[in-house]
């Protein structure tokens, strides 16, 4: 019996909401309640105030108000601190306790009033209890339990009492009251009914609103995070930069931009398959994030290359250290699936404010870095400097001029010989593409031929040149070849292909005295495309150089692959094949390969006579070089020819003589 009434008085604590919802309702309701008892008790303490006795009409009532205070004191102290929901629990559960003891504190003292006085002083004690009763319904109704509690407390010895005393009056306003309250209870029932509900709804929304916020910060964690390697993605990239930029400008603070590229990717995912190439991004990845202690904030701007915010980067000594141990923590081998990829990073950066005060400015600075470190220092960091500044410049420039020149009149070609090994006769020509501009004057090609890919107009190029080309090779003897440079994008464009076809037909020159040649980077940018184009040319008669052979990532894996006549072998490895043994091994090797795969060997950059003797005996078909001569016009060219045909069978050493 004990444990079920103590069941029935508990608190249900199983229902955090409901809980703070209630505690927050009485903290406005109770403090109301326990005024309206205390100005009540202060009436009917005043009407029996010359009836009753002392204890009865001042001391009584005063305890009872002085308990109300103390009560009235602890919620508004609790009215603007959040408890936490055992707290919370507690304070309702002590409002069932303390009702309880207030209510029947209450009931027996204005019972005990009732023998003194007149008749009014009773009906004013029927009626201090019957508001009291309603006023318990109504404030206590978000606490079923205590509501109920206290009005049972009141109201049954309210009843009981008035219908003990015989009088009509009397026996009439406790049947009155108790009819009464019965409808009070339902209400009170179906209202914490209402309650309860709208609180299990308020519950459900707020998870609703819950889950929808969860999936709106999922959706911007996914609109900003690379999926591949949880790094922050190149548009969080772009906020976090403006950002802390903002933040570097407002505090004086210093920052870094870098981007990094690894060098050598695409041939390992080319090799070993998408799924090596991932792990290898996802591994890079995880190496740049351990670097985030040191302030380094690492995002994935697509592909192979990836951004970096540095704070505090101000000092380039600093920042030097850091960068080249970020090159070295991506340089060191990857170890997939039992295959051991390796790569290299070049990395550019640039520093707040020297290389410039705004978002657009820095990156771009960071991407010249990058394209000098790919350029000139591969594998390596490069810091933006004032020199780099005055390049960009000057590179700007040039791409102005480029785009605003008139190329049919501005560029020219000059011609290089190329010899057989055997006879030492000029052959034919390399033809070398220059350019001559009224405001910048002579610009050599390794500026303006990138200047020209940059700006789109690498095609329009070659077309002229070829043109032109071909204009002064009609001029030679029959049989006379001409080698012509392709860039990447000719290669990769069948609609160049058809345009240098047509050049040539309308020409009237020989295809079969005619060699395109490229690089093999050039064919690695997209090699199915490229060979399929390389095929027509070849079967319109025209041969197929592989230029700069020995310097690309896998040159042997695409020699097999397309339709070659002719291997140039790089400069770099005859400069000093005089005098080590390797290179000519190495060069031996080549020509051997050449052979077994029916090529034409070509060396070029031949400068002295021991070089050239040493290359005739390794068996080198064609050789090209300063000291066979340097590029020359047109009518020099006519009057080198014209000087060998009068050698008269001479070798070309006294034909040059």
């Amino acid at each position: 019996m004990f444990r079920r009434l103590r069941a029935f008085l508990a608190v249900d604590a199983e229902n955090p909401e409901l809980i703070r919802a209630q505690q927050t309702a009485f903290t406005r309701q109770i403090p109301l309640l326990y005024v309206m008892l205390m100005v009540n008790a202060v009436a009917l303490a005043a009407t029996h105030f010359h009836y009753a006795p002392l204890y009865l009409t001042v001391y009584s009532p005063l305890l009872l108000c002085i308990g109300c205070c103390i009560r009235i004191h602890g919620w508004w102290l609790s009215r603007r601190e959040t408890a936490d929901h055992n707290e919370a629990v507690k304070q309702l559960q002590s409002i069932v306790y303390v009702g309880m003891a207030i209510g029947i504190g209450f009931t027996v003292w204005s019972l005990s009033l009732f023998p003194y006085g007149d008749a009014y002083t009773k009906t004013h004690v029927a009626f201090f209890m019957a508001i009291t009763v309603i006023g318990c319904i109504f404030c206590l109704m978000h606490l079923r339990t205590v509501a109920l509690v206290i009005t049972a407390v009141v109201l049954l010895p309210f009843t009981l009492f008035f219908l003990w005393t015989g009088h009509p009056v009397f026996i009439a306003i406790a049947t009155n009251m108790a009819i009464v309250t019965i409808p009070l209870v339902y209400i009170l029932l179906k209202h914490y009914d209402v309650f309860t509900e709208l609180i299990e709804s308020q519950k459900a929304l707020l998870s609703k609103q819950a889950e929808m916020q969860a999936l709106s910060d999922e959706n911007q964690r996914l609109a900003n995070i690379d999926s591949l390697t949880e790094l922050p993605n190149r548009r969080n990239f772009r906020t976090e930069f403006v950002r802390r930029l903002q933040n570097a400008s407002d505090q004086g603070r210093g920052l870094a931009v870098g981007i990094v590229d690894l060098d050598g990717f695409k041939p390992v995912n080319d090799a070993f398959g998408h799924s090596i190439g991932d792990k290898l991004l996802m591994e890079a990845a995880r190496r740049l994030m351990a670097f985030s202690e040191y302030g380094v904030f690492a995002a994935r701007l697509g592909g192979d290359e990836f951004g970096l915010l540095i704070e505090g980067g101000e000092r380039d000594i600093d920042l030097r250290t850091l960068a080249d141990r970020i090159c070295y923590a991506l340089h060191q081998p990857y170890y997939i699936k039992g295959i051991t990829a390796k790569v290299s990073a070049s990395l550019g950066l640039v520093s707040y404010p020297e290389g410039g005060d705004n978002a657009v400015q820095l990156f771009e600075c960071a991407d010249f870095a990058l394209y000098h470190a790919k350029q000139n220092a591969r594998g390596q960091a490069v810091i933006f400097s004032t020199e780099h500044a005055h390049q960009i410049t000057r590179r700007s420039r040039i791409d102005q001029e480029l785009k605003n020149a008139d190329l049919e009149k501005e560029l020219s070609v000059l011609f290089q010989p190329f010899v057989d090994s055997e006879t030492l006769t000029i052959i034919g020509f390399e033809a070398l593409a220059r350019w001559d501009n009224i405001a910048l004057g002579r610009v050599t090609p390794d500026i303006f031929i990138p200047a020209a890919e940059r700006n789109g107009l690498m095609s329009h190029l070659t077309l002229i040149l070829l043109e032109k080309a071909l204009e002064a090779a009609k001029l030679w003897p029959d049989g006379t070849r001409l080698s012509f440079n392709l860039s990447a994008r000719d290669i990769v464009s069948p609609s160049t292909v058809d345009s240098l076809l047509s050049i040539i037909a309308k020409s009237g020159f020989n295809p079969a005295n005619l060699d395109f040649e490229l690089t093999e980077t050039s064919v690695m940018t997209s090699f199915d495309l490229a060979s399929t184009n390389l095929t027509r040319l070849m079967n319109n008669g025209i041969g197929i150089a592989l230029d700069d052979f020995g310097t690309g990532q896998s040159s042997l894996g695409y020699v097999h692959r397309l339709p070659l006549r002719k291997i140039k072998v790089d400069r770099s490895f005859i400069t000093d094949i005089d005098t080590n043994g390797l290179s000519r091994n190495i060069i031996r090797t080549i020509v051997d390969l050449c052979r077994n795969i029916d090529c034409v060997c070509v060396i070029e950059g031949m400068e002295t006579e021991e070089q050239v003797t040493i290359l005739r005996t390794l068996g080198c078909a064609i050789m090209q070089g300063y000291y066979f001569g340097r590029p020359m016009t047109l009518d020099e060219t006519l009057v080198r020819l014209q000087d060998q045909r009068k050698a008269d069978g001479g070798n070309f050493a006294a034909a040059v003589a």
